[in-house]
């Protein structure tokens, strides 16, 4: 990462607090996103940057998030997409993403959505069962086609990370189990309406220790070799994603660790020779460009601690809730010194909660709250429960003021 792409944390909070003058304060209704595309921007300047010289492909992962905004400058950088719904598949191809840089991937694909994957030539479906392997043969061969697949493996490699969100491991839902690579290579010569292109992976999300993405390129030069010696000769590897960012320290690294990361897969996989390899970053792409924009209805004072009640709960940001994750939360009205709040939403739940026994600066009613590093799994998982509208996102305070005045 580069020093100039890296704001320190107190001039950032002087940037966030100058983007919300006070004369404008009453004119924002809130909750919403916000996204600094300039942020974004550079984050893939610097994907772009560090496997030029490798032939590495990078989709982006749209689960993490799909603001038409957010997909267009995507699509002006020239990253593929990686879905995992036929809903994802759309919108990637109305955000202008050919369908020959769109892979399929999703452990439970239904037929209308493996039709459209069909229908568009998409570049390939990352196949996670016999049962679906069937079916995509079955519905290929009544439109006349050939299905371009991929083998989602499961390498039972530890992402070392939340439980929730760890994919690799035998135990978990996804992926072909290595014990029977064999019985699906036999299939295949059966199956004239597919065409094994590639073996896919994925391990996990939030990774921030490269130890997992070295075992997993040890496992996958295994598989490898497993291929070769059925003298099966892949086009492609999909590494997937699950680069994690920083979320206590979004602003001295707003940008993740590409360089590290492309690294390790230099270093400790091999490819063969026209070999093509994939990668799905979705989180480490977009996560540091955006913040949830909330303000303070209630200060309350309890019998053993202070609650800062937000008007955003987790309706508009589920991953404390679900996660018991951590965002860094700033108020960007007060400059007075710190007190401890429990910061909490507004929804009839108590795990409607942000953060427990956190130092914010002294906060009164009205005052406006971010909550940082929230541009992936944030707007995309919001909810109406309760009744709540969906939140706004905007790219300019300017449109937010007047979007929402």
């Amino acid at each position: 990462m580069t020093e100039k792409n890296n704001l320190k944390a107190s001039e950032e909070k002087k940037v966030l607090k100058g983007l919300f003058p006070i004369d404008r304060f009453q004119s924002l209704k809130t909750p919403f996103y916000y996204y600094d595309l300039d942020i974004l921007r550079a984050t893939l300047d610097e994907i772009k940057e560090q496997p030029k010289k490798d032939g590495f492909v990078v989709h982006y992962a749209l689960k993490a998030n799909v603001n038409p905004e957010i997909l267009r400058t995507i699509r002006e950088r020239g990253l593929g997409a990686d879905c995992v719904s036929g809903g994802e598949v759309e919108a990637a191809l109305k955000a202008g993403i050919p369908a020959s840089k769109i892979v399929f991937a999703g452990v439970g694909k239904a037929d209308w959505e493996i039709n459209l994957g069909l229908d568009n030539d998409i570049f390939c479906f990352n196949v996670e069962s016999v049962p679906e392997l069937e079916v995509i043969n079955e519905l290929a061969a009544a439109k006349g086609k050939t299905a371009r697949i991929a083998l989602r493996i499961n390498p039972n490699v530890s992402a070392h990370t939340h439980h929730y969100i760890t994919t690799g491991l035998n135990e978990n839902k996804f992926g072909i189990n290595m014990s029977d690579i064999d019985k699906v290579i036999d299939l295949l010569p059966a199956l004239n309406n597919v065409k094994l292109a590639g073996v896919h992976f994925h391990i996990g999300s939030q990774i921030t220790d490269m130890e997992p993405f070295r075992e997993l390129c040890v496992r996958v030069n295994e598989i490898q070799q497993h291929f070769l010696s059925r003298r099966i000769v892949l086009e492609h590897v999909n590494v997937g994603g699950g680069l994690g960012i920083d979320y206590e320290h979004p602003d001295d690294s707003s940008i993740p660790a590409f360089k590290s990361y492309f690294e390790i897969f230099r270093r400790h996989l091999r490819l063969q020779p026209g070999q093509t390899l994939h990668f799905e970053l979705g989180r480490s792409i977009v996560a540091q460009c955006g913040s949830l924009i909330s303000r303070t209805l209630y200060v309350k004072e309890g019998a053993t601690k202070s609650f800062v009640i937000l008007d955003a709960g987790f309706t508009e940001l589920i991953r404390p809730a679900l996660y018991q994750a951590y965002h860094k939360i700033e108020n960007l009205t007060s400059d007075l010194p710190e007190k401890e709040y429990d910061v909490v939403g507004p929804i009839c739940e108590s795990s409607d909660t942000f953060a427990k026994a956190y130092a914010l600066n002294e906060t009164k009613r009205g005052d406006i709250i971010a909550l940082r590093s929230a541009g992936a799994y944030g707007e995309i998982m919001a909810s109406q429960y309760n009744l709540r509208k969906l939140p706004e996102a905007y790219t300019s305070i300017d449109t937010a003021v007047s979007g929402l005045a």
